[in-house]
């Protein structure tokens, strides 16, 4: 099993980096692949709506989105980290999981968990826009024994927030143990539910 994490910091081994790592310590305890993906400090586009998006790819392909699609066409769940810029999610993260999840198709039934880091507020609300993402795809989210998220203005500072670390490692076996479910019901020959035709309802007709 191999779970692919995002690092949606600017910081490559920052706050975010730090939390993501501890998460990063169970999963790897318990033999589930783990490969991190730092989306760094060159510009991502934004999505533009174009609706031109095919084969699991987007039809921009200057930066890295497309890279991270084929990564994720092989990951069994993934985990998502980011700062909080002005009480949400990193300006970087937001542009690559606004095409990553409207280009690929193939997210539904994956584990997903959303990681935040901040110095001190806006944590709740940067977390549950990176929820909704999962929340619209059919992925069932990994929850921790509070909500997934650490306080600190440096990584040292992250690693003095105790119960924030100890947060992060309850993530990592939840993850574990969801993973293992899932793949214990295969074995046993519990498939995928049965998805209905979409429906559209426009409010204004």
């Amino acid at each position: 099993m191999k779970v692919l994490m995002i690092n949606g910091s600017p910081h490559k081994e920052g706050c975010t980096y730090t939390a993501l790592k501890e998460v990063e310590k169970e999963l790897i305890g318990a033999n589930i692949e783990v490969e991190m993906v730092h989306l760094g400090q060159s510009p991502i586009r934004g999505c533009t709506g174009c609706g031109k998006c095919a084969n699991n790819r987007c039809i921009f392909d200057d930066d890295i989105v497309n890279r991270i699609i084929e990564k994720s066409e092989v990951a069994d769940a993934y985990i998502f980290g980011s700062p909080v810029h002005y009480a949400g999610a990193s300006g970087a993260i937001t542009s690559f999981l606004d095409r990553f999840f409207y280009a690929a198709k193939h997210h539904a039934y994956k584990p997903g968990a959303a990681i935040v880091s901040c110095r001190r507020g806006g944590s709740t609300a940067a977390l549950d826009q990176l929820n909704k993402y999962f929340a619209i795809s059919n992925m069932p989210m990994v929850p921790s024994q509070y909500w997934n998220m650490v306080h600190g203005n440096t990584p040292d500072q992250v690693k003095q927030d105790l119960e924030g670390m100890q947060i992060m490692r309850t993530l990592g076996k939840n993850m574990v143990w969801l993973l293992k479910c899932l793949e214990a019901g295969k074995t046993a020959g519990i498939g995928q539910p049965e998805r209905e035709k979409r429906i559209a309802t426009n409010f204004i007709r």
